[in-house]
């Protein structure tokens, strides 16, 4: 501090009458500034409230005119289905040409049998007659389910462009299933959304349409990128609208406001969102005040005027303070010596010597103190940081230099840049969190050294408090690089194989739960593989262990690069071998077992001139939507691999039958 208190003391003095001046005009300003402000919040609550529901009025009225559209087309697909009841085919394609005024509502329509064979199409397209649609997910859905169904949005074989199939389930007269009917929508250029697309609102507001996914199914090209943004940022709003809610909210969508009514279309599964920027629903009340503002600046050079000559009167004696404030600044005086009447003067005199004096013995205790201190800090073999309470550097000790390899006078933006980019933001949130609720911030890192090589550091900074009033912050930070990599790698043991490197019966079955959880939540595909080694133990016995460890590793890695990369393989223990596919249907797991038999087939191994071949006998199977456990799955897949080796080995079980291919049928 030096001398500086008293210059400072003097240059706020010297600003203390123009401050005065207008202090009555502050006052009123400051008076009416609260009166717009007051009047700008609420408007804007109200604003945004009157915005919100008008938003919202016209989303039910668009979701509505939706849901009728979709009951129309429903209705007379429907009144097909009917039509069709008891037909046994013969009649369908001259029934179907009898109801071309369906194409007023659909592009394109077709008619499959139980099998989901294209029976019929309006108009004819050629190839189609006759494709296979019982491997899709709209077919596999009505088979089971009496209700109309909407199909995913996809890109039409022949357009291009994407659609989506409204379908019904056709019965014969027992009410046995019969097939499905089912139409095309152009979501691009069919009539269905065109008036969507046209439609004039009474505000700059869009239209956006998603399935109960987050799919888009209609987005206009203005709202592209704030749709983008929306998706990326996954609120929690917009995820309560994909699971059924209906309601009024905001978001900051590419540094935008926008004010979003979101509303269900529940006949066809999706979530319509009515998006308007705030600053629309703001432009009525922003415009009402900037005619006020004249009025406002008026006013205040009126009050700047009138206060002026009764401040300046009051003003005289405190020029004698300031001059004196100023001299005791510059060292030409210790002391204030103020002949004044005014007894307020002499008080804020007298308190200022005062001060003056515990100002010089505080200056030479805190230097002694900070003699001690750099001393302390310097000598500890811990790195050590001392910040202030916003975070800035104030020191940094010879060990914490040392280990991070940085310049004593580092800021706190650089130190932050050596953070790990994966660690910075969950590291600045919790030292905010932590200290700003007044406790210790506890946290592992990764820093990056001055060879740009990540060092793990273990952090512990706390706040120095005195009394009840924090002064500042002291940090240890310890280089905990070695431990982590010992417990990384033991981590890496404990799940894995040591002999192929591939995962162990822990680590598989880990994974194993990881698939049916998400097989349980989202109906993900899997399947599990499980394969023994045929004629395996002659390579024990007669070529010895190591000649069968050599064999198995060879196993592994051909194996390994026979599958996909996100399979997951294991070696569960002696010659028995696993293989999780994740997100993969029955019969692409088939193709790959296929392909893992023939690789296994072709190793071998030689000694002494023998050479020594296996085979797989592999059980496959798929999860299924009864599967409660792992073990279930496990069971059936072990269950088939009993199967492969007592129908001679070297083949592949299937536990279930396979599915049919799964090409679409308009992709």
């Amino acid at each position: 501090m030096k001398r500086w208190l008293p210059g400072a003391l003097s240059q706020g003095l010297q600003g203390l009458q123009g401050r005065l001046l207008v202090g009555m005009v502050v006052t009123w300003l400051v008076i009416i500034g609260l009166l717009l402000g007051l009047a700008w919040g609420i408007g804007q609550t109200l604003a945004r409230k009157e915005s919100l529901s008008y938003l919202g009025y016209e989303a039910e009225v668009l979701s509505r005119g939706l849901q009728e559209q979709f009951g129309q087309r429903f209705t007379a697909l429907t009144h097909v289905a009917h039509q069709l009841a008891g037909d046994g085919g013969v009649e369908v394609a001259p029934l179907l040409k009898q109801n071309r005024s369906l194409l007023a509502h659909f592009e394109g329509i077709m008619v499959t049998d139980a099998q989901g064979r294209v029976i019929a199409d309006l108009p004819e397209y050629p190839g189609r007659i006759g494709f296979e649609t019982a491997h899709t997910e709209y077919f596999q859905m009505l088979s089971h389910s009496p209700w109309p169904y909407v199909s995913k949005p996809f890109i039409g074989r022949a357009s291009q462009q994407p659609m989506v199939f409204m379908l019904v389930p056709r019965f014969t007269a027992d009410g046995t299933f019969n097939g499905v009917v089912g139409g095309l929508l152009n979501l691009s250029h069919g009539q269905f959304l065109r008036s969507i697309a046209s439609q004039n609102f009474q505000h700059n507001g869009h239209v956006a349409i998603f399935t109960a996914a987050g799919e888009p199914v209609f987005i206009p090209g203005s709202l592209s990128g704030p749709v983008a943004s929306l998706q990326r940022m996954d609120p929690p709003d917009f995820q309560l609208a994909l699971d059924g809610w209906e309601g009024e909210s905001q978001h900051v969508l590419e540094g935008d406001t926008m004010l979003v009514a979101y509303r269900q279309v529940r006949k066809a599964g999706w979530v319509l969102a009515m998006m308007m920027p705030r600053s629309e629903a703001m432009s009525p009340l922003q415009a009402f005040l900037e005619r006020l503002w004249w009025t406002w600046v008026v006013a205040a050079l009126l009050m700047l005027l009138v206060t002026r000559w009764w401040v300046g009167r009051q003003l005289t004696p405190l020029h004698r303070l300031e001059q004196q404030i100023a001299e005791v600044g510059e060292g030409k005086r210790q002391r204030l010596a103020l002949a004044t009447d005014l007894q307020e003067l002499t008080q804020v005199s007298d308190a200022f010597n005062r001060l003056e004096q515990e100002r010089r013995q505080a200056l030479l205790r805190l230097r002694d103190r900070e003699v001690f201190l750099d001393a302390v800090l310097g000598s500890t073999p811990a790195g050590m940081f001392v910040a202030q309470l916003d975070g800035e550097i104030t020191y940094l000790n010879p060990a914490l230099v040392e280990m991070l390899g940085i310049e004593y006078g580092t800021t706190r933006k650089a130190l932050l840049a050596r953070i790990h980019p994966d660690d910075r933001k969950g590291a600045i949130d919790m030292w905010r969190h932590t200290l700003g609720r007044g406790n210790d911030f506890l946290r592992q890192l990764r820093v990056m050294d001055a060879g740009g090589e990540p060092l793990w550091l273990e952090v512990h900074a706390c706040l120095v408090r005195k009394e009840e009033s924090p002064l500042g912050i002291v940090a240890v930070v310890k280089d905990i690089t070695e431990r982590q990599q010992q417990e990384a790698l033991q981590r890496w043991e404990a799940e894995h194989d040591p002999l192929t490197g591939l995962l162990n019966r822990r680590g598989f079955e880990r994974r194993l739960e990881e698939a049916m959880a998400d097989f349980t939540k989202t109906g993900t595909p899997s399947a599990l593989l499980l394969f023994d080694l045929d004629h395996f133990k002659p390579v024990n016995d007669e070529g010895g262990h190591a000649l069968g460890d050599e064999l198995l590793r060879r196993v592994a890695q051909v194996v390994a690069w026979e599958v996909r990369h996100n399979d997951y393989l294991a070696r569960q223990g002696g010659d028995e071998f696993g293989l999780l596919l994740p997100s993969c249907t029955l019969s692409q797991a088939r193709k790959i077992a296929e392909s893992v038999r023939e690789v296994v087939s072709q190793v071998s191994v030689i000694q002494d001139g023998r050479e020594f071949f296996v085979t797989g006998s592999i059980g496959l199977t798929a999860f299924q939507a009864g599967d409660s456990s792992i073990a279930a799955i496990q069971a059936r897949a072990d269950a088939a691999c009993y199967a492969s080796k007592r129908q001679g080995r070297n083949a592949v079980v299937v536990h279930v039958e396979e599915s049919a291919p799964e090409d679409d049928l308009f992709d």
